[in-house]
């Protein structure tokens, strides 16, 4: 029965999130009739007889369970039905979507690889010199760029570059011209992220022994560069491939700003006008394109690394990529100075006659659009959302490793990666209400996944090890080999991984946050903040930049923070 478990854990994973969002107006406890009258036509009155018919003609079912089981019967079928609000068949309307988010995600992961690989350059040339590895300005590089909001991004490109130089359409998705901001927007944060790991990974093959013996046998620094990134790459593959499935799922907010028809975009509009055939069929086809691209770098993995992965006993890194306690320790400092210094003042007090006033003595961060303090929200908003980057950060370690540890091949994890975070955060909010605790809930509950991905691809290689197989053949049991031998091996790279993720983690928040799902519109939670003071971003840039300012400072102290020697 042992072959079955996969199988139907992957089925399971495919169909719970489906049945979940086919829930939602049980959930929320509004009728979706009225919701469909309203996408219909918001001026017609709400008379029960026409809801009685809406529900007759959309096939609208009485409870979640008789339609969930209506639909995925339909749906083994090949038949997704239709739309409650248009009539449209679901596959005329998903089918175009899936070719638009699937082109805007390879494209976006090429400029991430691409930025990742500009960033790492020089890093790569003293490697092939053999003079050091990663340095400390290609970590900070690459923590700026992970901490860049995609919706800031998305909107200032969008104004800039599109409406004021008019180097490219405003919207839209109909040829090339249309690729460039989007994928900009998508893939300059990923390549942040990008770059990092890739980081850890090049240090971690260059501290390997191999590469000191090719090298004292004079065996050509190109020969060796190859044989390191080959290395570096293999390690990091199934990252770029969940990176990959991450942005087919996530660029619900560039698509929107945009107005791109993909499938997240596609998602989003349904979810709110409670079309469940729709958003049903989108997460069907989110879940079953992680699952799929999930082997895929399980597989390119195993194949990159051949034999190696079998019997070589690959060693772990003992490097620290970059990290360096002093510069980690200056940008924590000038956060934390710049927050304590909120903190003393008030964050609500309204001034109208200092609206939008740009930094003075009496108010070094300027004001907002009421005339209040920046550098109060700038305070008080750091508790909430570095707050709850952290406990996003410390769950989804603990989960990540135990899942990884215990799940070393593609399933739950890799379905559960491709459904966008603003889903949950719908999910969530339709249950509990929009508020910061249930925005904390929707992304820690798809942000465990990367690390789990990453803890998975490194048991892999470990459990071959030399020193895992001399354990077991003296007679280590499971508990021991874990205990002794993986954990330590495993948990340190993945901690780093944790900790680079803090700004990815405050910035789902604040995407969230954008589309006013997380903390209340006043509220000085950086995302809040910045969706404020995007109609304000020309005539007053400072309200954009501190908060921005906020995030950068918190990606550089997580990713210059060396790791602790074991």
């Amino acid at each position: 029965m042992r072959f079955l478990r996969f199988p139907l854990l992957a089925a399971g994973a495919v169909l719970v999130p489906a049945f979940v969002v086919g829930a939602l107006p049980w959930l929320s406890g509004d009728d979706p009739a009225q919701t469909v009258l309203r996408a219909r036509s918001a001026e017609q009155e709400l008379d029960p007889a026409v809801l009685a018919a809406i529900r007759r003609e959309a096939g609208i079912p009485d409870d979640p369970l008789t339609g969930a089981l209506s639909w995925l019967g339909g749906a083994v079928r090949g038949d997704f039905g239709r739309s409650w609000v248009s009539g449209v068949p679901v596959s005329e309307s998903v089918g175009p979507a899936i070719g638009v988010s699937v082109t805007l995600a390879l494209v976006a992961a090429l400029v991430a690889l691409v930025c990742a690989l500009l960033v790492l350059a020089p890093s790569l040339r003293r490697a092939a010199r053999g003079t050091g590895g990663v340095g400390r300005g290609a970590v900070a590089v690459g923590a700026v760029l992970a901490a860049l909001p995609e919706f800031l991004l998305a909107a200032g490109l969008l104004v800039v570059v599109a409406a004021h130089w008019r180097l490219a359409p405003t919207s839209g998705w109909t040829g090339p011209a249309n690729m460039p901001l989007p994928a900009l927007a998508l893939g300059l944060p990923a390549a942040g992220a990008l770059s990092r790991v890739l980081a850890s990974a090049i240090d971690g093959a260059l501290s390997e022994p191999w590469v000191r013996v090719w090298r004292a046998n004079g065996v050509r620094r190109r020969v060796v560069l190859r044989a390191v990134l080959r290395r570096a790459v293999a390690v990091t593959l199934p990252q770029l491939v969940l990176l990959f499935v991450g942005l087919l799922g996530s660029g619900i907010v560039v698509e929107t700003v945009f107005a791109i028809p993909g499938l997240g975009a596609t998602a989003l509009h349904a979810v709110l006008a409670q079309d469940l055939p729709v958003v049903q069929g989108c997460v069907i086809v989110l879940a079953l394109l992680g699952l799929a691209f999930g082997g895929v770098g399980v597989l390119a993995h195993r194949w990159m690394l051949g034999p190696a992965l079998r019997g070589a006993g690959l060693p772990q890194s003992t490097s620290d990529s970059g990290g360096s306690a002093r510069w980690a320790l200056a940008a924590a400092g000038v956060l934390a100075v710049a927050v304590v210094a909120g903190l003393l003042r008030d964050p609500s007090a309204i001034s109208l006659t200092d609206r939008l006033a740009a930094p003075t003595a009496a108010h070094p961060f300027g004001t907002d659009a009421l005339g209040r303090d920046l550098l109060a929200r700038f305070g008080h908003g750091a508790l909430l959302s570095i707050g709850g980057s952290l406990v996003i950060g410390t769950i989804s370690l603990v989960i990540g490793v135990v899942v990884g540890m215990t799940r070393a091949r593609a399933g739950v994890a890799d379905v559960l990666n491709a459904v966008p975070p603003v889903l949950a955060g719908i999910v969530v909010a339709a249950v509990a209400g929009p508020g910061m605790a249930g925005a904390v809930v929707a992304v820690g509950a798809v942000a465990w996944i990367p690390l789990a991905v990453h803890t998975r691809t490194l048991v892999a290689e470990v459990r071959d090890a030399g020193f895992v197989r001399a354990a077991r053949a003296s007679g280590a049991g499971r508990a021991h080999v874990a205990r002794r031998h993986l954990v330590p091996s495993v948990l340190p790279p993945v901690l780093r991984h944790a900790l680079i993720r803090l700004p990815h983690n405050a910035l789902a928040l604040a995407g969230l946050g954008y589309l006013g799902l997380a903390a209340p519109h006043d509220s000085p939670e950086w995302g809040a903040i910045l969706a404020q003071s995007l109609d304000y971003a020309e005539t007053a840039p400072w309200a954009v930049a501190f908060p921005t300012a906020g995030l950068t400072l918190l990606g550089l102290t997580a990713a210059l923070t060396p790791r602790t020697p074991r």
